[in-house]
């Protein structure tokens, strides 16, 4: 099979992050925003998942693609909310509902249970974007998929440490 973005752009990850605000209380429960999600995504804080996503096509995390970025994300702790925009390499990327899955899945075992989270392709990022953004954001679609062996094991692969995929 053609890859179909056989040539990506490869960017440097962020190599410095912003600090979160220090809180006097190390005990109190630390709300969750962007920054936060962010380093459950690429930092592996969760300490159940590993650090990056990998596209499935390529040996590269999503930060390195700029196919998802910090920007991209919005949080409501108090709403319990959290958004993900990604935007895919290409306008007709056929990846983008797995690589949307994948975002999930780890958003899924690393949250607690109350949030909501949503996957959105960027505005004007894919040519079925309307379409992609249903798929991902049905639980029955979602569940329906993770049911997929196929498909199960292509989002494992994608969440794998770096040494497995290398």
């Amino acid at each position: 099979m053609a890859l179909q973005n056989a040539n990506p752009v490869i960017h440097e990850r962020k190599a410095t992050r912003r600090q979160r605000p220090s809180i006097g209380d190390e005990s109190a429960a630390e709300e969750i925003d962007a920054l936060e999600v962010f380093d459950i995504l690429f930092l592996g804080l969760d300490r159940i998942w590993p650090r990056d996503i990998r596209d499935p096509e390529h040996p590269y995390s999503l930060e390195q693609l700029n196919v998802l970025a910090e920007e991209g994300i919005e949080v409501d702790d108090k709403q319990s909310y959290v958004r993900v925009t990604f935007t895919p390499t290409v306008q007709h990327c056929s990846m983008a509902t797995l690589i949307g899955l994948c975002i999930r899945v780890k958003l899924m075992h690393s949250l607690p249970p109350r949030f909501k989270v949503d996957i959105r392709v960027a505005p004007g990022s894919h040519s079925t974007a309307a379409a992609v953004n249903k798929q991902l954001n049905d639980k029955e679609r979602v569940v329906a998929a993770m049911e997929n062996p196929y498909l199960a094991q292509t989002v494992r692969d994608c969440l794998a440490p770096p040494e497995e995929y290398e």
